[in-house]
C-alpha cells in the first residue's frame, strides 16, 4: 500500500476530513536522520502532521512551518510543509529513545516534553507570517494540535497520528487524520464522531490490516455521506541546494565571513532536514567577499 493524502468532507460539507498513510515519506526520513525508535515515532508523527495541514493551504506560494520544543531531549522537532503534500523535517536529538509508557507504546510525549510551545508558522507570501502559538498539552504532538486548533483557530478538530517502528528501527506503519467541525456543525455528529474514535483501532492497526486510507475513512465515517474530493501524494523532499547554502553564507554578514575566510580553511555547511552537506572552498569563500 503506498502512501497516499486525501482531502474529504462528511455530512453535507459540515465535517471537513484530512487523512494520510505516509509509511515510506516516514521511513525515508528517519533513514536520513538515523532516529531511534522514539525519535522516529516523534518525527514521524511531526512530518505526517505537516503533510495533512500542508493540503489544507489554499495557495501554491504558501508555506507552513511547525515547531515544538517542549524541553524534552528529543530537543525540539521541525517541520516544513507545503500545499502539494511535500514535507521536510528534522528532530534535534536523532537518537533519543525512551522507555515505553504507562501504555506500552512509545513515549513521544515524555521525549518532547510539556515545557514549552508548540507554534505553526503560515508564510503566505505577505510581509509578515501569520504565527499561532499554544503551550504543550501533552507533547504526544496529536492532542496538542487538536488543542491548538480549538484554541487559536477556533476550530474544533481531532488529530489522530501513528507510527509503528518495526524492530529493525523501518517504519511498519505511519499515518493520520484531521477531522475538522466547521461552522453550523450539528453537536450530536460531533459527540458521535467523538465516541466512534475512542472506539475504533489505532490508525497503524488498520494501515497493517492494509486497508487503504479510503477505507479507514470510510469505517470512521459510515453513515455520514462521507465524499473524497481529491488526493495528493506525500513525500519527503528537501529543497536544499548549492545556491541557497551560498546565499545563507553571505547573509551571515561579511565580518563573520572575513573571519572563516581568514582561517584559512574549507567551509562544510550541512543541510538540518537532509543532512546534504556543501563544502566551500577557502578560495570559493574569498570568491564570495569579493562578490558582497
Amino acid at each position: 500500500m503506498g502512501d497516499k493524502l486525501v482531502r474529504a468532507t462528511a455530512q453535507n460539507g459540515s465535517i471537513r476530513i484530512f487523512g494520510a498513510i505516509t509509511t515510506d515519506m516516514v521511513d525515508k526520513a528517519v533513514k536520513i536522520h538515523d532516529c531511534a525508535a522514539t525519535a522516529a515515532a516523534a518525527l514521524g508523527r511531526m512530518l505526517t502532521a505537516g503533510s495533512l495541514m500542508g493540503a489544507m493551504m489554499k495557495s501554491d506560494r504558501e508555506t507552513l512551518t511547525l515547531q515544538i520544543s517542549g524541553g524534552g531531549e528529543a530537543q525540539g522537532v521541525v517541520v516544513t510543509a507545503y500545499p502539494n503534500g511535500k514535507v521536510k523535517g528534522y528532530i534535534g536529538n536523532p537518537s533519543v529513545d525512551l522507555p515505553a509508557n504507562s501504555n506500552g507504546k512509545l513515549d513521544v510525549g515524555g521525549a518532547i516534553g510539556t515545557n514549552g510551545n508548540l507554534l505553526v508558522i503560515r508564510d503566505m507570501g505577505l510581509k509578515e507570517p501569520y504565527v499561532g502559538q499554544v503551550p504543550i498539552y501533552t507533547g504526544e504532538i496529536g492532542d496538542d494540535l487538536a488543542y491548538y486548533f480549538t484554541s487559536s483557530e477556533q476550530t474544533p478538530s481531532a488529530v489522530g497520528l501513528g507510527v509503528l517502528v518495526g524492530k529493525d528501527l523501518s517504519i511498519s506503519a505511519a499515518g493520520g487524520f484531521i477531522i475538522q467541525m466547521m461552522p453550523g456543525a450539528s453537536e450530536l455528529v460531533a459527540d458521535l464522531i467523538t465516541y466512534r474514535l475512542q472506539e475504533i483501532p489505532s490508525i497503524t492497526d488498520m494501515i497493517m490490516k492494509c486497508m487503504s486510507i479510503e477505507e479507514i475513512l470510510e469505517y470512521i465515517f459510515e453513515d455520514m455521506d462521507l465524499n473524497i474530493l481529491d488526493s495528493l501524494m506525500p513525500s519527503f523532499e528537501c529543497d536544499c541546494s548549492r545556491e541557497r547554502v551560498e546565499k545563507a553564507l553571505i547573509s551571515i554578514g561579511r565580518k563573520d565571513l572575513e573571519e572563516i575566510y581568514s582561517e584559512g580553511k574549507d567551509e562544510e555547511i550541512k543541510c538540518h532536514f537532509c543532512n546534504s552537506s556543501y563544502v566551500f572552498k577557502n578560495k570559493e569563500i574569498g570568491e564570495l567577499l569579493r562578490n558582497i
